[in-house]
C-alpha cells in the first residue's frame, strides 16, 4: 500500500507552493516597507500643490468643519470613507489637513496593503505621508507625537453599495480603540459625506469575492460592481475608475477619551462601550450632514 502523499514511486510528492499566500504575502511586504513617520514631503506637497487647490476647490468643492475640536496633542482620528479603492473623502480629508497645519502638525493618513502596493499610488501615498494600516506603523506614528486617521470598517466601508452611503460601516473591528489606549491618545471621530457619489456601487460583490478567494489573496471581502468613468458598469478589483466630481463635506467631532490604564485593554465591556460611542458619534454627524445635502451628485 502507498503511504498518503506518496507519489507513483513510493517517494513523497514535493510540496506545492501556496500561490494565494504568495501573492498575499508579497503584496503585503511591498506594503509595508519604506514608510515613514516623518510625515507628507514638503517638497512634494509644494510640486503638487496646484493638484491639491483643484482638487480641493473646485473638483470636489471640499467643506471642512471642526478644526477648533481637535485636541492640543496627538489623536488617533477615526471616519469612514466610500468610493471602493479611490476614496476621495478620505484623501481630502488628509490633503485639507496639510493645507491647514502643514508641517507643524503631522497627519498620517491609512491605506490598505493593496494600495500601498499598486504601482504609481503607494509611492503617492507615501509622499503624502500616508502608512501601512497595521499596529506597527501606526504605534510608530502616535509615539512620535504625530496624529493618525484610521477607517477601521476598511473595504467592507469603502465598497459599500450606494444604498447605504449614509449607514456608519466600522466592520466591528475594535482594534482602533486599543490602539488608542496603548498609545494614550483621545480618539476623535469624523464625518463625512459624498464619497459615495464618486462612483456608484451598484453591488458590494460579496458572493464574487467568495467565488474569486479574494480575502485569502489580497484581504479583501467584497468585488464593487460599480457604475462610473470611463467603463460604464463593470467589476473593479483594482483602482480603476475616474472619480465623479461630488461634493465632499467633512465634519471633525468632538474628541472621545479614553482610559490610560493598559489594562483596559483586556475588558471587552470597556473596549464595547467605547467603539458604540465611536461609532454613534460618527452616525449623528453623519445624519445631519446628509440632511443639509441637495439631491444632486454635486450636493449642495
Amino acid at each position: 500500500m502507498r503511504k498518503s502523499g506518496a507519489g507513483p514511486n513510493g517517494r513523497k510528492k514535493a510540496s506545492q507552493p501556496d500561490d494565494k499566500k504568495e501573492v498575499r504575502e508579497l503584496i503585503r511586504e511591498r506594503a509595508q516597507t519604506d514608510w515613514s513617520v516623518r510625515g507628507a514631503n514638503p517638497e512634494f506637497m509644494k510640486r503638487i500643490e496646484p493638484f491639491i487647490d483643484f482638487t480641493l476647490d473646485r473638483y470636489f468643492q471640499v467643506e471642512t468643519s471642526g478644526w477648533e475640536r481637535l485636541p492640543s496633542g496627538p489623536c488617533l482620528l477615526a471616519g469612514v470613507h466610500s468610493g471602493t479603492w479611490l476614496t476621495m473623502d478620505a484623501w481630502s480629508f488628509v490633503l485639507s489637513w496639510w493645507r491647514q497645519f502643514g508641517t507643524d502638525r503631522i497627519l498620517h493618513g491609512t491605506a490598505h496593503d493593496a494600495l500601498m502596493a499598486f504601482p504609481g499610488v503607494g509611492p503617492f501615498f507615501r509622499n503624502v505621508g500616508v502608512i501601512p494600516a497595521s499596529r506597527e506603523p501606526v504605534t510608530a506614528a502616535l509615539a512620535a507625537g504625530n496624529s493618525v486617521i484610521v477607517w477601521p470598517g476598511g473595504e467592507v466601508d469603502a465598497m459599500r453599495s450606494w444604498r447605504r452611503r449614509n449607514e456608519v460601516v466600522l466592520g466591528g473591528r475594535r482594534g482602533f480603540v486599543k490602539q488608542a489606549i496603548a498609545s494614550g491618545v483621545p480618539i476623535v471621530p469624523v464625518a463625512t459625506i459624498g464619497g459615495a457619489n464618486t462612483v456608484f456601487v451598484l453591488s458590494e460583490g460579496r458572493w464574487l469575492a467568495k467565488l474569486l478567494q479574494l480575502k485569502k489573496r489580497v484581504r479583501s471581502e467584497n468585488a464593487p460592481i460599480v457604475a462610473g468613468l470611463p467603463f460604464g458598469i463593470w467589476v473593479e478589483l483594482l483602482p480603476s475608475h475616474i472619480p465623479l466630481p461630488a461634493k465632499i463635506v467633512n465634519e471633525i467631532l468632538e474628541p472621545i477619551p479614553v482610559s490610560t490604564d493598559p489594562k483596559a485593554i483586556e475588558d471587552c465591556a470597556y473596549i464595547d462601550e467605547i467603539y458604540g460611542k465611536v461609532e454613534r458619534a460618527i452616525q449623528t454627524g453623519v445624519n445631519r450632514l446628509a440632511a443639509g445635502r441637495g439631491k444632486w451628485v454635486r450636493g449642495r
